[in-house]
């Protein structure tokens, strides 16, 4: 079963367009996953995985698909079917771009696309059942290997990206030491410049001085 979709700008996480399972408990139950999602963003860039599949609990797994800096994901129980799952992604892509494709950079506000719920929640509805003949031929369709598609684990996803963020905390805080350390190496290289001249001008005052009064 289908229960969560959603669509979001890889560049900074935006989320732009939501589908949940329309019963109220299952929603409330579901809030998790949805932020989950949102982390899940959060941590996507040009370097990840084209499509993977990530699981969550012992009986939910997403599955996303990534085209042109948007990133597509589901939420499916386990037993659905994975080839359906990307199938249904597919299918969201191709509309949405055409829909809303040249749009999606502009957008600064969350959900901006929120009207394409009612596409989801029609799409959704035909990869349900498994028993029409589109579903099957979908199945049955060797071209989409989707076997070979990388599955993770959501906590190691995010805490992967902890580790990350943890790693260039500490870089930046290297940088800074570092720059403190040279701008405090100048200052004591200036003082002990200025150190030796005012030495070295001690020493000519007093051998002025002492060829005055003593020779002369």
């Amino acid at each position: 079963m289908v229960l969560l979709t959603m669509i979001a700008r890889v560049q900074d996480g935006l989320p732009l367009a939501a589908s949940m399972q329309e019963d109220e408990q299952s929603g409330r139950s579901l809030t998790d996953y949805q932020n989950q999602a949102k982390m899940l963003f959060r941590k996507l860039d040009e370097n990840s995985p084209l499509r993977c599949s990530i699981e969550t609990g012992q009986m939910m797994i997403f599955h996303y698909l990534i085209d042109r800096s948007v990133c597509y994901l589901v939420l499916c129980e386990k037993t659905f079917s994975k080839k359906l799952a990307f199938a249904y992604l597919d299918d969201l892509q191709n509309e949405f771009y055409g829909q809303y494709g040249r749009r999606v950079g502009m957008v600064s506000r969350p959900y901006s696309f929120i009207e394409f719920d009612t596409y989801m929640q029609k799409t959704k509805k035909q990869y349900m059942d498994s028993r029409t003949r589109r579903n099957i031929n979908v199945l049955n369709n060797e071209l989409q290997d989707v076997q070979r598609i990388m599955v993770q684990n959501i906590d190691d996803v995010l805490q992967r990206g902890v580790a990350l963020s943890v790693l260039d905390d500490k870089a930046s805080n290297l940088s800074s030491l570092s720059k403190k350390y040279k701008q405090d190496a100048k200052y004591l290289n200036i003082r002990s410049t200025h150190a030796k001249i005012a030495a070295i001008v001690v020493i000519v005052i007093m051998i002025f001085v002492y060829i005055r009064y003593w020779w002369f």
